[in-house]
């Protein structure tokens, strides 16, 4: 289920929940998965609450205890923010976060996989038919930046 509790131009929860069908499909994700598109301020809360840091973020992950999927939250200012600064349309962006919060959901983990979970965003991310993935973007900003540290787009 998608609850869209900020609204963002152009974004529907129905199309949104056809994604979620077909993108789970296509990673072999099992369960139920709901997504919460939220405020800023209820994801900083939740960053907070749940990985000790004080700042709003773009994507959350929560899987379940049984490792049978889970919950997504997403922030509707950072990924309208997000969709402007890189030319395409906030549905894209919902989409690119959902299959970054599926992937958690699926056991990746980006910080610790040496690559793995890049390679498998970036391959499902043009298999189904979305701009540059978060951990692309984010290895972009790396190299502009000039330093070790991941940072977020």
């Amino acid at each position: 289920m998608v609850i869209v509790q900020s609204k963002v131009r152009g974004v529907s929860g129905g199309a949104l929940e056809h994604f979620v069908a077909r993108a789970k499909r296509t990673i072999g994700v099992r369960g139920e998965v709901d997504v919460l598109i939220t405020s800023s301020a209820q994801m900083r809360h939740l960053n907070r609450r749940f990985r000790g840091k004080g700042s709003a973020t773009d994507v959350l992950s929560f899987p379940t205890v049984e490792g049978t999927a889970g919950d997504i939250a997403i922030s509707a200012e950072v990924g309208a923010r997000n969709a402007r600064r890189l030319g395409h349309s906030a549905a894209e962006e919902m989409k690119v976060l959902i299959l970054h919060g599926l992937l958690h959901l699926a056991g990746y983990d980006h910080e610790t996989d040496a690559g793995t979970m890049a390679r498998t965003e970036a391959r499902l991310r043009r298999a189904l038919g979305l701009p540059a993935a978060l951990i692309e973007r984010a290895a972009a900003n790396e190299t502009r930046h000039g330093t070790g540290k991941r940072r977020r787009p």
